[in-house]
């Protein structure tokens, strides 16, 4: 369940994170660093079964985008932070003392989450109520995940997030870069713009999940409040690109490249929260093989970009090819079909939903 896995997740990124401080070579610090890595690849599954089980069908989209901005707000805010451990104390200090942070956090997950929200000390008979229906005898999702069914219906959502984050990662890995290279901002500067960029980013994912919500209430209509919304998302993506990168203008680049990264993030609500339309008692399981392609993308795509700015030197040809997958992605939209989900779940919030 996700009280378990994310408490040992927890305190994986404790562990390894004080380890971390301590190394003293690069063998050590590759093996430490993998574990932290394993440790943190089943965070957003874990948190997406338990989001399943803790909110309702109209309140899923709002749920994920607090939960993904909040994670890239912390991102954004440990930098500082840890720039201030470093200059004060070490940069061996700095990780035992994120490593601290997150034991307590751990801690503090085991002992106020509950897997059954009915046994939550401080949950009203009404917000009861929105939830999806109890299960107690503890068997909805307890067998054995049904993967025949289960892995043909999410295998659409692992393209177009294979995709998504292909496009993703050369923002978090060459974005910086791109900065200093092709428009010639020195570091100062740079870091700046991109850090702007990623607070776009952040708002955006927020706003998605409110936006999903709101067309799911006016509608009833999950392939307009996901799947249409996705497309829709990366037909923005797109039209950022494509002057950012044939207009060699750093204010057009600028503006394109930042309402690329928004739109990026703007998809990112309905992607997650159709993995919980899809298989409602088996969102971990699904968000799971989603996040896995999206992992694959980020490990490639950082590599290919490289070897195709080598070969070619120049920064749209990558970039071209990313548009290239995006709007093959945005076909693979309509592939994707949360209005019908691979099990008859028990409710889903009391809310009427309609297909197509």
């Amino acid at each position: 369940g996700a009280r378990r896995t994310l408490t040992f997740c927890g305190l994986t990124w404790s562990i390894t994170t004080i380890v971390t401080g301590a190394v003293t070579g690069l063998v050590s610090l590759f093996a430490v660093r993998l574990v932290l890595g394993m440790g943190e690849g089943a965070t957003l599954p874990a948190v997406t079964r338990a989001l399943s089980k803790w909110t309702s069908l109209a309140a899923r989209g709002k749920a994920v985008g607090i939960t993904h901005a909040a994670g890239r707000l912390g991102a954004g805010a440990s930098a500082p932070i840890v720039a201030f451990l470093i200059a004060w104390f070490s940069w061996r200090f700095s990780f035992v003392a994120l490593g601290v942070v997150s034991a307590f956090w751990a801690v503090a997950w085991w002992w106020f989450f509950h897997e059954d929200p009915r046994r939550h000390p401080n949950i009203t008979s009404a917000e009861l109520a929105e939830l999806p229906a109890a299960d107690p005898a503890g068997k909805i999702g307890s067998g054995p995940v049904p993967w025949r069914r289960l892995v043909p219906r999410v295998a659409p959502l692992m393209i177009v997030y294979f995709c998504q984050g292909w496009t993703g990662w050369l923002f978090v890995t060459w974005m910086p870069s791109l900065l200093q290279k092709n428009y010639g901002f020195d570091l100062k500067k740079s870091s700046f713009l991109y850090a702007a960029m990623l607070f776009c980013a952040m708002i955006a994912e927020f706003l998605g999940g409110v936006v999903t919500d709101y067309l799911l209430r006016r509608t009833g209509n999950l392939l307009i409040a996901r799947s249409r919304m996705i497309a829709a998302s990366w037909i923005l993506v797109v039209a950022g690109l494509v002057p950012a990168i044939l207009v060699h203008d750093p204010v057009v680049g600028l503006t394109g490249f930042t309402v690329a990264l928004f739109f990026l993030g703007f998809a990112i609500a309905p992607l997650w929260t159709a993995t919980m339309d899809i298989a409602p008692n088996y969102a971990g399981s699904s968000s799971a093989l989603m996040n896995s392609a999206g992992a694959v993308a980020g490990i490639l795509s950082p590599v290919a970009f490289g070897w195709l700015l080598d070969r070619t030197g120049s920064w749209t040809t990558p970039f071209g090819f990313s548009v290239g997958l995006l709007l093959f992605a945005i076909v693979m939209t309509w592939r994707i079909r949360p209005d019908h989900s691979i099990e008859t779940a028990p409710s889903l919030g009391g809310l009427a939903v309609a297909g197509e």
